[in-house]
């Protein structure tokens, strides 16, 4: 069977070989006719764009012959004695030259009497002693046959004694009589150059032929064959017989070599085009590839033979291979074994040792002499016994396993004298044997330990989190007569500063000291646990009464306001405390931390620094705000919000100068919602955004229909403010509306500049660089800081409403307002009196030196159609004041 096999596999590789050799000669062959008609096809283009050059070339001469006739004729030369007087002068000579600057590559033109002396020359003057009444053309023009106009002849030049193409015109009178003839010459040189700046194939040759067979001109040059006649050349023959196109392989005449060419005609000049290279030029690459062809062949050959080869002598090695790689598995077997990480022991029915591995000798250091194969079970336990690594009865202990009627799998955990966790898994076979295989837990439990704490505790303070603390409330919860409970929210104020001003390494050593502080705080039975951030929780258990609870916030805060050493920093704490009581405020947990979490934020609505206990009215407050916010966006989507205008008016002229954009909400239910209602919830929500990018480009668009001196102003909140694109957005609202810049006023509060007074400065100065002008609104009711007007120009500061409303009862707003129009006034500011809503409050405003004024006694805010009218009707007094 094995020798079939070779004989075989010896067949299929001769064939294989002869396949081989007959596919590569194929192949051969092949490429070879490809790479000639490749070369033919390349040496047709070549030889197609030398014929479409020359052509033009040509014509332009032709042109200039025409120019010459043309110009004879406009001087009457219609004689032959006319045309030798005039025409051999220098002013005709100065003619030639002129006309053919424009064709420095071709030769000069000369003009002949009827004689053939030469009598002008566009080279040379005076003209040498030359005669052309040799050359053919001249006798063919002077014969009195029929002849074409012009007549191509290769002649030796008579001046350079070169092959030179020469283009003889004859030149007729008015009546068509011959008076003279006009010649020019093509050197060979200006093709050989032309086609040197071709990139060309090496080995190829391009010729140019006369249709008589006399070789114009050749690249490469070869002097030798220039003048030579091909009239009997195949090729040339061919061509002629098909109209002085063709192309193919042939023998060369002249150098007696096989080529492969292709010729092509001019279309007006006799003349050919002929583009030849050596066929084995034209093979050269093919000869390469036949060579990689042959060599890959006969290395496929040999890797063919080398493989029958390698399988035969394979053959007889795989018996031999089959044992080995028995034996092999063999003692993998064993090394896998012994390089377990768990101790393994098989045992037959008996309850005798098969297999112990040496994992299972180092786990319990027993002896290999005493735990071998064929050692019973009983005597390995009573051996473990002696060395201290098995505590228990040992015919109890053997029992579990001896007994057949025993489960056959079992998975249990054992703990050793010394300390260490062991799983044993016990897994009985059909036959009565079982294996035993031992891990070492111990590392893998103190782990899985370590990972449950950090999945309940907080890594910082190491207090409970809220997983923990929601499964530490819902435990009370579930108890039957569960007792009151207090669940307390706590968020640590102004913890951001600290953050922001000491750094993160300080704010974590402060939220270690709150959770110490918070522990030492409550009772042994109440459960603290750090929910996140700055927030807290504490769950008050067993409390009597609302005073138990006050007790414990007593504590918390008197703990947190006692100030403490941080990192050389003294600091001290104080929080904010939402409380929730069980089941007074709820019976299940999500309600109560409900409850808790707005009681808390109640705190901080309040001031901070203070707790409160959840209110019925809390969780309506929150309903209602979240509604509030669910039909802001709607309005948002809906386009629901609308903008009204309230002019500002000059208290000199009493002339309307801008109109502030004020936004206004008409809800579908609520009717007209105040923006102090639902300003402050787009602001915590983030809307601000979208609905502040909407007013200012209604705003903007708006009042670019206003007449050009009226500014419109826009509020802009703290909370766009924080945006570092703001300049980008409010540029893109100029470029979309083609509002000017100087037209735009947007107003900010005093609550931008405190947040973050440098990154508002730079906000500032981008907008100002924007060509807009900046109000600073609400000056004097905030944090009023003198050095804001130092730092920034504002360009109007606007008093707030309350300052005029209080005028006329002499509290001192009067000197407030004096003192704030004597600082614009030495910054060029404008101000602006809010609120103004009576005769007496304008005269006052107007006599402490106020510019403008805003308020009922002109005008409320109107939708903008009532604006535009109101704009309408004062435009024509502002512009007879102009």
């Amino acid at each position: 069977m094995r020798w079939g096999a070779i004989q075989w596999l010896i067949l299929c590789g001769a064939a294989l070989v002869i396949a081989i050799a007959l596919g590569t000669g194929y192949l051969a062959l092949q490429f070879r006719e490809r790479a000639l008609e490749v070369a033919e096809r390349e040496l047709t283009n070549s030889a197609l764009l030398l014929s479409r050059h020359f052509d033009q070339q040509l014509a332009d001469l032709q042109h200039v012959h025409d120019d010459v006739v043309a110009h004879m004729q406009a001087g009457r030369v219609d004689t032959a004695e006319t045309f030798e007087r005039q025409m051999s002068t220098l002013a005709a000579h100065e003619m030639l030259r002129t006309k053919l600057a424009a064709l420095p590559h071709v030769g000069g033109l000369n003009l002949f009497n009827l004689k053939g002396m030469l009598i002008n020359s566009s080279e040379m003057w005076p003209v040498a002693d030359v005669s052309i009444s040799d050359r053919r053309y001249f006798r063919e023009f002077t014969s009195g046959r029929p002849t074409p106009d012009v007549i191509v002849e290769p002649a030796v030049s008579k001046v350079t004694r070169v092959w030179t193409t020469i283009f003889a015109r004859r030149i007729v009178g008015r009546h068509g009589e011959l008076i003279g003839f006009a010649t020019r010459g093509v050197e060979p040189s200006h093709f050989q150059n032309f086609v040197a700046s071709l990139a060309l194939n090496s080995g190829t040759t391009i010729s140019m032929i006369h249709r008589d067979g006399t070789v114009i001109a050749r690249y490469p040059h070869d002097e030798g064959l220039i003048g030579k006649n091909v009239t009997n050349s195949p090729a040339f023959g061919k061509a002629l017989a098909l109209g002085g196109n063709a192309s193919g392989r042939f023998a060369h005449t002249l150098q007696g070599e096989e080529r492969v060419g292709s010729i092509r005609s001019l279309t007006n000049f006799p003349i050919l085009i002929v583009a030849t290279t050596k066929t084995s030029a034209a093979l050269a690459d093919w000869r390469a590839q036949a060579k990689l062809q042959f060599f890959a062949a006969l290395l496929a050959v040999v890797v063919v033979i080398a493989t029958i080869f390698l399988i035969v002598r394979q053959l007889k090695r795989q018996h031999e291979g089959a044992q080995r790689l028995l034996s092999e598995k063999s003692q993998h077997l064993d090394t896998a074994i012994n390089n377990m990480t768990q101790g393994l022991l098989l045992f037959d029915a008996s309850g005798r040792i098969v297999i112990c591995n040496q994992r299972y000798i180092d786990m319990f250091g027993v002896s290999p002499a005493v735990v071998k194969p064929g050692c019973h079970l009983r005597d390995l336990v009573l051996h473990r016994q002696q060395l201290g690594s098995f505590v228990g009865d040992v015919d109890a202990y053997c029992a579990k396993f001896l007994d057949p009627e025993k489960d056959l799998v079992n998975d249990t955990l054992i703990s050793t004298p010394d300390g260490r966790m062991i799983r044993l898994i016990f897994k009985r076979s059909p036959d009565g044997g079982w294996a035993t295989t031992l891990e070492d837990v111990t590392e893998r439990r103190r782990v899985e330990a370590k990972i449950e704490h950090l999945a309940h505790y907080d890594a910082l303070t190491n207090l409970p989190n809220r997983t923990l603390f929601q499964r530490h409330a819902e435990a009370l919860l579930s108890q039957p007569a569960a007792a009151q409970f207090a669940i307390l929210y706590i968020d640590i104020d102004e913890f951001k500063r600290i953050n922001d001003t000491l750094g993160h390494l300080i704010g974590d050593e402060f939220l270690k000291v709150v959770s110490e502080r918070l522990r030492q705080s409550v009772g042994p039975d109440d459960f603290v646990a750090r929910l996140g951030g700055d927030e807290f929780a504490i769950v008050q258990n067993g409390i009597a009464s609302d005073s138990d609870v006050e007790a414990l916030i007593a504590r918390i805060y008197q703990a947190l306001r006692t100030p403490f050493d941080c990192h050389d920093h003294r600091l001290s704490g104080d929080a904010s405390i939402g409380i929730a009581i069980a089941p007074r405020h709820g019976s299940d947990l999500f309600g109560l931390l409900k409850s808790a979490d707005l009681a808390m934020y109640a705190a901080k609505a309040a001031g901070r620094r203070t707790h409160r206990f959840f209110e019925p009215s809390m969780e309506t407050l929150a309903n209602s705000r979240r509604e509030l916010e669910g039909d802001l966006r709607s309005a948002i989507a809906e386009g629901g919000f609308e903008i009204h205008y309230q002019p500002l008016v000059d208290l000199r002229s009493d002339e309307i100068v801008g109109c502030e954009a004020l936004l206004r909400w008409r809800h579908p239910v609520r009717g007209m919602v105040s923006p102090t209602e639902f300003v402050p919830i787009a602001e915590e929500t983030g809307l601000i955004e979208e609905i502040g990018q909407w007013v200012l480009r209604t705003a903007c668009a708006e009042a670019a229909a206003w007449p050009a001196h009226i500014r419109v102003a826009v509020n802009v909140s703290p909370v766009q403010f924080k945006s570092p694109t703001l300049s980008l957005k409010v540029a893109a609202a100029l470029a979309e509306t083609g509002l000017d810049p100087r037209r735009l006023e947007l107003e900010i509060t005093e609550a931008v500049l405190i947040a973050d007074d440098d990154a508002a400065l730079v906000a500032l100065n981008q907008l100002r660089a924007l060509g807009v002008h900046i109000a600073l609104d609400d000056f004097g009711t905030g944090y009023s800081s003198l050095s804001y007007l130092q730092r920034f120009p504002f360009d109007k500061i606007k008093i707030d409403r309350s300052f005029v409303k209080e005028l006329m009862r002499g509290t001192g707003s009067s000197s407030i307002i004096r003192a704030v129009v004597s600082i614009a006034a030495d910054r060029n500011m404008i101000t602006t009196a809010e609120g103004v809503e009576t005769e007496e409050q304008r005269e006052t405003v107007q006599s402490l030196g106020c510019t403008q004024m805003q308020g009922y006694l002109f005008s409320a805010a109107r939708p903008a159609a009532e604006i535009r009218k109101m704009l309408a009707c004062r435009q024509p007094a502002v512009e007879d004041a102009a």
